[in-house]
């Protein structure tokens, strides 16, 4: 079977091709499950790709031409994970749409012009809540975005579900808590700090943290975001019924609970390399978002959060290699 994932040149979109390598397999649109022939990884620049199922297709999500070369027509599954990221869709209006609605609609519609209905599996995000939230929101929260990146992702769910319902495509839409510790550099995120406070410690540098200490964050790992991916994918259409769209488990984290957590795995040289800059833009987007849910759809769906932050980190640390001490 063939796999598409957009984004796929990206931190998640990454890992998650290595993770089916691994696994070998997938369900195709009957449910049965089929060898993995080839996993097209679409964006715009990728890291090395050794194994020979991998193949790297550089393009614009938003240009049809591009996303009709590489979305071939015997294509099983499709994972769409490209988009412009919180703090850059809001800083840039036009371009947050083009890439995230319209790159989305181009998605589909190759997805719907497929030579049988696709499984698709959507990137979305608890951006989608905003305003006057209760003080733990759970699975009757209606969204309401106060984000350009929030409502993008929100039309991407009520495609994803419109699409479903057409036959189309058999869609699933997963609400991503904010992913950490993500490796790298910082990008234009308005979530960046969330890893930066762990990351750059870690490898020796200082971490300017744009948020109030009290800043709490609803957080899943990089580990677990893959498992979550792969398990939407695998669940029967029957599991999901006519709500597409799931709030992923998380863990609720403040900036000072991580720093504490940071301390008693690294030591206090490392814990104090993380600085207090307040940026009143990114306070202002962060101020928000959800920091708590309850998510009992997710977990009887089989979605699983993390344990605590603690464990958080030391994965980020046995995976980078890291050395402590």
């Amino acid at each position: 079977m063939k796999i598409f994932i957009s984004g796929g040149g990206g931190f998640i979109g990454y890992r998650l091709a290595r993770r089916l390598l691994e696994r070998g397999t997938l369900a195709g649109p009957d449910g049965k499950q089929a060898a993995i022939s080839r996993i097209t990884l679409f964006d715009a620049a990728f890291p090395p790709a050794p194994d020979p199922r991998l193949t790297c297709v550089a393009g614009d999500v938003a240009d049809t031409a591009a996303v009709g070369r590489a979305l071939e027509p015997d294509t099983a599954s499709v994972f769409h994970l490209a988009a412009v990221v919180s703090g850059g869709a809001e800083a840039d209006f036009d371009l947050g749409y083009r890439v995230n609605l319209d790159g989305m609609r181009l998605v589909l519609e190759r997805a719907r012009a497929l030579a049988r209905p696709p499984r698709l599996v959507f990137a979305s995000s608890v951006a989608a809540f905003g305003g006057a939230l209760p003080e733990v929101l759970d699975d009757t929260t209606t969204p309401n975005p106060q984000t350009s990146y929030g409502a993008q992702k929100v039309i991407g769910e009520y495609l994803v579900t419109d699409y479903t319902r057409k036959g189309f495509l058999d869609g699933r839409s997963l609400r991503l808590p904010t992913i950490v510790v993500r490796p790298g550099k910082p990008n234009l995120a308005a979530s960046s700090f969330a890893s930066s406070i762990f990351r750059e410690p870690l490898n020796g540098a200082v971490s300017e943290c744009p948020v109030p200490e009290t800043t709490g964050i609803w957080l899943l790992s990089p580990r677990r975001v893959v498992e979550a991916f792969v398990h939407a994918h695998e669940l029967a259409s029957s599991a999901w019924g006519v709500n597409r769209a799931v709030n992923l488990p998380g863990i609720t984290v403040t900036v000072k609970e991580g720093v504490e957590a940071l301390r008693r795995i690294a030591g206090e040289s490392v814990a104090k390399r993380v600085q207090y800059q307040p940026e009143a833009r990114i306070q202002k987007i962060v101020a928000g978002w959800p920091v708590r849910f309850r998510t009992p759809r997710a977990l009887a769906m089989g979605f699983a959060a993390d344990l605590d932050i603690d464990t958080v980190i030391r994965d980020y640390v046995a995976d980078e290699g890291i050395r402590l001490g």
